[in-house]
């Protein structure tokens, strides 16, 4: 990657992370993807199973209570079905496992979706660069 004449090398080589294959950052086009995925998997869920109720704030909150807990996952199995379908896995710098309060600060801020659309030169959101996580390619 180069910007302005300087060769900044390219995204993940300052976080350790090989350039391409496994264990690589995983582009904005998958990332994409797999939110894509993982959204309509919940919208599918709250819509067919749990909002067969007449309480309008249950048909409002669950596909966005059902997005928590899949995003969530990511603490236990560091991906989620969307994540996992497009090859995906979340990891933490320092020690590869995302600890679950790093996942739900993550969370959190992606919720907000202004963390989610700032990235830096690495590919990560500023969810990822708050939470000391990265999202790489299995």
């Amino acid at each position: 990657m180069e910007e302005a004449g300087v060769d900044l090398g390219y995204r993940g080589e300052q976080l350790g992370l090989p350039e391409h294959g496994s264990g690589s950052i995983a582009r904005p086009g998958r990332r994409l993807g797999a939110l894509a995925v993982d959204w309509a998997l919940c919208l599918l869920i709250a819509y067919g199973l749990i909002t067969q109720s007449y309480n309008e704030a249950a048909q409002i909150w669950a596909p966005i209570l059902l997005f928590a807990l899949i995003v969530l996952t990511v603490g236990t199995l560091g991906f989620t079905p969307g994540k996992r379908l497009f090859g995906l896995r979340v990891i933490a710098l320092d020690t590869g496992r995302v600890h679950p309060l790093r996942v739900l600060l993550r969370t959190v801020l992606m919720f907000l979706a202004v963390p989610a659309l700032i990235w830096d030169r690495d590919g990560r959101g500023l969810h990822d660069r708050l939470a000391r996580t990265v999202e790489v390619r299995i």
